[in-house]
């Protein structure tokens, strides 16, 4: 059940002899940043448990994280430089999960590693797509940065690493023929940025309709340049960034928000409304709710379509009468504005799921159209590919 092929077995029965160093060492053979992953990862692991048959999974995201934590705290989590260098240079566009996971390989290797970035700090989906609730982002990931260049992973950020936008060698970035000409290997991590857009819904162009990343990034980024994340951080959010051209972030502090989309990103979104302080939240999803077990056509080892509730459902809860924040089979028909264009509310339809000849079709039920008030919409749709 993972990707990364982890020996989960191995480390477990380590950590239950109590031999943390040698569970550490098993973790590290096949996973760069288990940090990472035992925050962030939605543990497909778990649902392939062979103990999850009769009972609960094993809780092996919880062992994974509970090791690293371990390896940090004892020290064994350090810096370990290669000896000896190879003499070739490798190029990586885009310092998230992948670029940083190659850095670290061929590093280690022994090649010396670039890693080019355009934000302003390294760590692509994990420094500004992950909310820092989930993911703190000093003490988490740019403390394994750190260790990163330690080891000699030289890393370039904002225009400079913004590669093939400047190009004229200046103090700005490279462009991708100079990369190509300056390197024996070039490696593109660049990620799927591109959200999911509902540009065809009448009334997309409201103000206070927007994309869901643009809202946690433009967030964490202003939580990161105030300087500090404790309570009272709303005093200083956004207060260090000087750049009168950059976007403000968006703040949903009083407000009726609606999030469109049941993923991971529309759970966080959630979240980070809820501590901004929103009036109501509210989550719309497509497809039918999912069944609290096992369907039949969903057998053991297979991701178990199940209904799930984290941490956002559970928050939002409190501003919805502790009622579910959720809302199923509904489809979106129109994003409503008043006469200034600004967004008031959204046209709802709810839908049904058809079986015609093997294939599942939406049916809208005739009636039940309706209109609930919203003053901010994020769109948490899933991503297309890369830009």
């Amino acid at each position: 059940g993972c990707p990364l092929g982890n020996l989960i077995p191995e480390w477990n029965q380590l950590v239950t002899q109590n031999r943390w160093h040698e569970a550490f060492k098993r973790l590290m053979k096949t996973n760069n940043f288990p940090e990472f992953t035992g925050r962030v990862c939605p543990a497909p692991c778990e649902g392939a448990c062979v103990l999850a048959i009769i009972d609960d999974a094993v809780a092996i995201k919880s062992v994974e994280l509970s090791i690293i934590d371990k390896a940090y705290e004892m020290g064994w989590m350090r810096p370990f430089p290669p000896q000896t260098r190879t003499g070739r240079k490798v190029a990586i566009v885009g310092s998230g999960p992948a670029g940083l996971a190659a850095a670290d390989q061929l590093n280690k290797m022994g090649h010396s590693v670039t890693v080019y970035e355009r934000a302003d700090r390294i760590g692509g989906l994990m420094m500004y797509g992950v909310p820092n609730m989930k993911t703190d982002k000093v003490d988490v990931v740019q403390r394994r940065v750190e260790i990163m260049r330690q080891e000699g992973v030289n890393f370039v950020c904002g225009h400079a690493g913004n590669i093939g936008s400047h190009g004229d060698g200046l103090g700005m970035a490279p462009s991708a023929q100079q990369l190509q000409d300056d390197n024996d290997a070039v490696l593109l991590s660049v990620g799927a940025t591109v959200g999911r857009d509902m540009q065809s819904v009448p009334g997309r162009e409201c103000q206070g309709v927007h994309m869901a990343m643009d809202y946690l990034t433009l967030n964490t980024k202003a939580l990161l340049d105030g300087g500090k994340v404790g309570k009272g951080w709303r005093q200083w959010w956004g207060t260090g960034n000087n750049d009168p051209t950059a976007p403000r972030p968006i703040d949903a502090n009083g407000k009726v928000v609606v999030v469109i989309g049941g993923g991971d990103t529309g759970n966080d979104c959630i979240g980070t409304a809820v501590r901004h302080g929103a009036k109501r939240v509210i989550n719309l999803e497509l497809m039918p709710q999912s069944p609290e077990q096992r369907a039949g056509g969903n057998p053991w080892p297979h991701w178990p379509l199940i209904m799930r509730t984290d941490y956002g459902h559970q928050e939002a809860k409190l501003l919805n009468g502790d009622g579910d924040c959720r809302e199923f089979s509904v489809s979106t028909k129109e994003f409503v504005g008043d006469e200034n264009g600004n967004l008031t509310g959204l046209r709802l339809v709810s839908v049904r799921w058809d079986n015609v000849n093997g294939q599942m079709r939406m049916v809208e039920i005739p009636g039940s159209e309706k209109v609930i008030p919203a003053d901010l919409v994020f769109l948490a749709l899933g991503f297309t590919g890369p830009e």
